[in-house]
Order: structure tokens, then sequence, then C-alpha cells
């Protein structure tokens, strides 16, 4: 959420800001919330201010024995006109919150315009594209003909868009999971948390999943408006929620391997084969609470850890900076890493991770006290994919397929694959 004050005093500031995001949003609308707002404010203290002065006088006729049933019936009249107002105020002030709850981030200076994935320009890549003397298959042939993935058996036990693995492809997933901790919480300084997988309303709130994006949401139902977690970004960000940290405490650096859920109501047609886009899929996210004056660098450190896996496990890959039009609506900058992919011939994302400077603390209210200061002051908060496990399957199955379906397990995960050193048909 954005900052009030930032609204009020420079409401151009957010008008740039949602053109650059291509966002329909009309600044005008909250303008004139916040005038009525106002108005409303004044004119109930002046109602407030008449009954205090009139009081007085009230007692005053009373006490003498004087007719006060004029100024009774005045206050009556101002009593009536204060809840009409008060009851108009709080319909103003919910409004005023739901318009400033669906506003995205302002994005940061440095973020390149653009109106879609196709204006997203190339960083850096990184490694070499194998090379195949034979057509190589994409990791659904690979792993149906292994007997390692079934996607009718999971089509039959929960619909489609899911999937069922088995054997050495079910443990090779979980290796890439443990790899991936095991680098995060090592040199890479992160702590290992295992946080619930289903959170309530006020959590989702937090990090900016609702009230915007319900739709794209697995809800329980029950009264309890319990939902299914679609990162562990949601729970990790909201252990700070309502809270004041210390700056000494900072950053801090949490990671979790987590199931994930997600609608993908947006999707219709596209990836509907293979583990791309699941309905639940694992994945190691990464969290980051900031200093502001260091976020940034703490951006590019948190996007260094889930390319240094790419990296360990051999696989190329291409890191590129989301533009403004295809940014997710709590960043104000994102980098999205993505995988070569030989059975699809392209790259495809793995990672994103994002720099939500003050956006995700002020929805959560999640604080930091400064040592030299006694004022406290919104924290920024990072998150970032260290990886998608999934998908980071998906990368070393086509990228370490052989001519006869077999698949070599990467030199970084063998000691996670009890001495198996390939994977064959048999």
């Amino acid at each position: 959420m954005l900052d009030l004050k930032l609204m009020q005093k420079n409401p151009e500031v957010v008008r740039e800001s949602l053109e650059k995001r291509g966002s329909k949003i009309d600044v005008q609308e909250f303008t004139d919330l916040d005038t009525r707002r106002k108005a409303l404010i004044a004119e109930v203290e002046a109602l407030k201010a008449e009954k205090n002065s009139v009081g007085p006088e009230i007692a005053k006729r009373k006490k003498a024995g004087e007719d006060a049933s004029d100024l009774l019936k005045k206050m009556g009249e101002v009593s009536a006109r204060t809840k009409e107002l008060d009851k108009e105020l709080s319909e103003v002030e919910a409004a005023e919150k739901e318009w400033m709850m669906a506003v995205p981030n302002i994005p940061h200076d440095s973020v390149p315009l653009g109106a879609s994935e196709d204006d997203n320009p190339v960083l850096r890549y990184w490694g070499e594209k194998p090379e195949f003397d034979f057509e190589p298959k994409e990791h659904w042939e690979l792993g149906a003909a292994l007997g390692g993935l079934d996607f009718e058996c999971a089509a039959k036990l929960a619909g489609s868009r899911f999937s069922i693995s088995f054997g050495a492809i079910a443990r090779l997933e979980r290796a890439l999971a443990q790899f991936m901790l095991d680098q995060q919480t090592g040199e890479r300084g992160y702590t290992e948390v295992n946080p619930p997988t289903i959170v309530n309303r006020a959590t989702m709130t937090g990090t900016g999943q609702l009230p915007k994006f319900e739709e794209d949401l697995f809800k329980l139902t029950d009264d309890r408006e319990f939902y299914l977690i679609p990162t562990a970004e949601v729970p990790l960000t909201n252990v700070y929620a309502g809270e004041v940290v210390d700056e000494a405490q900072l950053p801090i650096k949490f990671c979790a391997h987590t199931l994930c859920y997600r609608s993908e109501a947006g999707s219709y047609g596209k990836d509907t084969k293979g583990l791309i886009r699941q309905h639940q899929f694992y994945k190691v996210e990464m969290v980051n609470f900031a200093h502001p004056e260091k976020s940034y660098d703490a951006l590019e450190d948190m996007t260094r850890s889930a390319e240094l896996i790419l990296e360990k496990l051999g696989i190329a890959y291409r890191t590129i900076v989301l533009c403004t039009g295809d940014m997710g609506f709590g960043a104000a900058k994102t980098y999205d890493i993505e995988v070569w992919l030989p059975g699809q011939d392209q790259y495809r994302e793995i990672s994103s991770c994002s720099n939500c400077e003050d956006f995700q603390a002020r929805r959560a209210n999640i604080k930091f006290k400064p040592t030299d200061s006694k004022k406290k002051q919104f924290l920024h908060t990072l998150n970032g994919s260290g990886l998608a496990v999934g998908r980071c399957l998906v990368a070393v199955m086509e990228n370490y397929q052989q001519a006869d379906g077999s698949i070599v397990i990467p030199e970084a995960l063998k000691p996670y694959m009890g001495g198996l050193e390939v994977i064959a048909p048999e």
C-alpha cells in the first residue's frame, strides 16, 4: 500500500506511476474521496464544537429554572446530523481504503519503461546451451518413458494441472529442494523456516494477494476465510506483521520449502502439458527484511542467490529486468531469471526476485526502530524464488537428457541421490 501522505500531497507522482504501469485506475477518484472525507471531518468537528458550546448554556438555564427547550431541540438536530455525517464518513473512509488497497506499487526510477514482457531487457546470460546429436524431448515425454511422471493418473486423482511422480524422478525433485535449501541456508545466510501453508485473510492482505487477486487463490470452503498459500512469501513476510524489529536485527533473511497452490485463473490454454504451470507445486522461497537504505543491494544479493543454484547445476540461464508494464502488483523492481529448456527450445522463468520497498510493510504494519532515533520506520521487504522446484526439475531433465531417454544426474545433486548417477529406462 502506498503512503497516504504521498497520495494527498503528490497525487501526480501516483498518476505518472499508474500511467507507466498501464493501469486504468483513476487518481481523481481518490482526490474526490479525500476532499469529501476532509469536508465531513470539518463539519462533524464544527457540530461537536457547537454542541460543547451550547451545553453550558442549557445547564445554566435549567439551574435558573428557565426554558431550554429551544436549545435542547437544536442539540437533538445536531446529534441527528452528526450521526448521519459519521455514517457517511465511515463509508467514505472505507471507499478510500479500498481504493488505496487496489493501487500497485510505484516503480523504481531504474525500471525500464515498457508495456509487456516483450519490452523486458536482458541484463546478462550465463552458460552454454547444450548441443544434442538427436532431437531433444520435452520433460513430459522423458518422464513418461522413464515411468516417473504420470499426468493421467494425477488427473484421475485431482483433475487437470496436477502431476504425480514416482521413483527416481520423485527423488530427483526432492534432491533439488534439499540442494536449494542447503545452498541458501549455508553460504547465502538464510534461516530455514517451516511455515503454515494455510493462512487467514489478514495474512493474504498483508502481502497484496487480497483483495485484488482473490480469483487466483484457492480458498477453503468454510466460514473462517482460510486460503492455501500461492507462495511462501505470504507467511514468511507476515512473520513480523504488526511488530517492530530493532535495526540491529536487519537484514533478516528467511527461506522455506513449501507446497504452493495457484488457480491459474488467467492462464486458460497456456502450458496445459507438463510441469510448467500447475495448481500445486513445490518452491523454495527467499524473503528479506531490509533497511530502506540497503534494500537494493539486498535485491542484487537475492538475485545472485538464485542464479548460483543454476550455475552449480550447470544449466544455462539469462536474467532480465521487468519493465513497468510487466511488473507484479507489489513490486518496485523485479529481476526474472529464465532457464534454458532445450525440449521447448526457449528460455522459461524459474525465479522472480522483487524489492517491494515499504509497500507490503505498510499493509502488514511492519516497522523497525533505528538505533539513533525514537521514531519508528517502515522497513523494506523483498522476495524471490530460490528456485521453483518443479521448473528446475524440468530444466535438469531436458538439459541432461541422453539419446536413449536417460537422464544424467548433475554433479551437484549426486550426494542427494544415494549414489545414483543416471536415471535410465528399465
